[in-house]
């Protein structure tokens, strides 16, 4: 019983509805890591390990990668501003990746945008092997820095996003070379019309509070409540050959009247969590919804593109859905929780992998496996909980869940016992 309690306590947003308050789940095997203000000592970055820091007001900090020739890197790095902090809509960071000389290999940048409201975000620095720059073996820096309008305009105040610092989750990946040369130009032509949104009666899942803790998201029409300020990370399994598509709506509220921009955010990443699109939407209290452009079939020839949105769908894997619902629609329309819909399309038809010459890190990155596609369907595997689900977006009583709880363990318990028995040797 006690155990069970416990359960509840610790549900994601540590409410009885469910509702998040705004907190990131950090991957729970982060290794702490501090940054360096320049490249003498800075700490050392394995591929296939994820890591935690800091990054204080006017923050540049360093890390150190060693990479081998072939070897391409990507290192996403999500920032995580203090719960109700104020930010502005060009506040962010920009993350690259440095040769030794300093030269930049490959860099971007992530902004909180027009709903002002603090967020986790996700900015790419990548070395690709086989180009022109940053090329042969050995030391490489990955450099973290803070975009701040009021640390650089001197205003920063002690409750404001610019005063204190960011937490950090940095999760690099090592993509092998091919086996065998391959194309070294973009796929032809592809359907780029917007497809249909997929109709039907929407099913309740809740996501996660970080990419670590993503809920698993197959094709269809899924439904979850959201709270001001709070972050939802879905995971959709995508192959080679196949691609995805994802309409957000915010359903109509009724209390409230004004408008409110960028109420909602919907923001696609790719499997080394590489932004690939997004998008947001105004909210007058109707029922509004946004779509994601449309994308092209998962290739690996696809980084030869010069279009951002299409080169990042350059491999296989899961596919990062995170919806950002803004703090400042509290102010106009109360605390909800909000309706949100999301209707996902999986289409194209699969095929093999392309030949890597070794195992990329960590591994299994880039493939879709049954056991995906089945979690898909079933959510099981994320962070939410299957048995919570009720709970979570329903707002059921506590009572009640812990009948779910233990009615579910019993069942366990029962099929368990049953596969024992049935493993016993008879005499």
């Amino acid at each position: 019983m006690a155990a069970v309690l416990c359960a509840l306590a610790v549900l994601p947003g540590g409410t009885a509805a469910g509702i998040q308050d705004g907190t990131y789940a950090f991957a729970p095997d982060a290794r702490q890591v501090t940054g360096t203000t320049d490249t003498t000592g800075a700490a050392r970055l394995e591929p296939g390990r994820t890591y935690r820091s800091s990054l204080p007001r006017n923050g540049k900090l360093y890390y150190r990668l060693d990479l081998a020739a072939t070897t391409t890197a990507y290192v996403p790095v999500t920032a995580v501003p203090p719960a109700h902090a104020t930010v502005s809509a060009t506040d962010g960071i920009r993350v690259s990746v440095r040769d030794a000389h300093g030269s930049p290999c490959g860099y971007a940048s992530a902004r909180f945008g027009a709903g002002l409201s603090p967020r986790p975000v996700t900015a790419l620095g990548k070395r690709e092997a086989g180009g022109t720059q940053c090329q042969g073996s050995g030391a490489y820096y990955v450099l973290v820095e803070r975009v701040d309008s009021e640390a650089s305009a001197g205003s920063g105040t002690a409750g404001s996003g610019s005063a204190q610092g960011w937490d950090l989750e940095i999760a690099p990946v090592a993509e092998p070379r091919l086996a065998e040369a391959g194309p070294t130009t973009a796929p032809g032509t592809w359907d780029s019309a917007s497809p249909e949104p997929l109709s039907g009666e929407p099913r309740r899942r809740s996501g996660g509070a970080g990419f670590a803790t993503a809920r698993p998201l197959g094709e269809g029409v899924w439904r979850t409540g959201m709270a001001p300020g709070q972050t939802l990370f879905y995971k959709v399994p995508v192959d080679w050959g196949r691609r995805v598509h994802a309409v957000a709506e915010l359903g109509s509220s009724a209390t409230g009247r004004g408008y409110v921009g960028g109420a909602l955010n919907l923001s696609l990443y790719n499997p080394v969590r590489g932004f690939v699109d997004d998008t947001s939407l105004g909210y007058t209290g109707t029922e509004k919804s946004a779509a994601l452009a449309p994308l092209p079939p998962v290739e690996y020839a696809n980084r030869y593109t010069v279009f951002s949105g299409q080169s990042a769908v350059r491999f296989a894997g899961d596919y990062y859905l995170v919806m950002h619902l803004s703090e400042q629609l509290a102010r106009t329309f109360g605390t909800g929780p909000f309706a949100v819909t999301l209707r996902v399309r999986v289409g194209g038809q699969a095929h093999g992998a392309p030949g890597y010459a070794g195992r990329p890190v960590p591994d299994g990155v880039f493939t879709v496996t049954e056991q995906d596609r089945e979690a898909a369907v079933t959510g099981s595997g994320g962070g939410g909980d299957t048995a919570m689900e009720a709970l979570a977006v329903g707002g059921i009583g506590a009572g009640t869940a812990l009948l779910l709880v233990l009615g579910g363990w019993t069942v366990a318990a029962r099929r368990a016992q049953t596969r024992v028995s049935a493993q016993k040797p008879t005499a």
